[in-house]
């Protein structure tokens, strides 16, 4: 069985968010960290080189692959800042709908900045994604 790419690590977040070399992406990545430390009560830790996660999950699928991720997270990358939250929960739709410039993907919601997005939604994104995945995930 394949070994898991993503993983937590003591890599410090801090340097990994100075070493961004955009000012504004290192800004809002501070926010996005205030925000989800707050929702889940855990510090933030790097989870592979780029995924700064909150708390950790087990989880495993009905193939047999199996792993821990993080409850939630995100990376600040070049062309987007990935939130990774859980892929369906209730009222994820409606909290989208107002919830600003977003493009879905397969495992995460990719904004460009915080100031496409409406803040009070990402808390109601991050508070509802935490609820269901603790409710549904074996938290370590």
């Amino acid at each position: 069985m394949a070994k898991n790419k993503t993983f937590e690590t003591v890599e410090s977040v801090a340097d990994f968010l100075d070493q961004l070399g955009d000012e504004a992406k290192k800004n809002d990545g501070l926010v996005i960290c205030d925000l989800m430390a707050e929702a889940t009560g855990h510090a933030a830790k790097m989870w592979g080189p780029s995924i700064i996660g909150f708390g950790r999950m087990h989880y495993k699928y009905e193939s047999g692959h199996e792993g821990d991720a993080p409850l939630i997270g995100f990376s600040p990358r070049k062309n987007a800042i990935s939130l990774y939250l859980a892929s369906d929960f209730e009222g994820k739709e409606a909290l989208l709908a107002n919830f600003g410039k977003y493009k879905p993907g397969k495992s995460c919601i990719y904004v460009n900045k915080l100031k496409d997005i409406n803040i009070d939604v990402l808390k109601g994104l991050i508070k509802a994604s935490l609820n269901h995945t603790i409710r549904t995930n074996q938290v370590c």
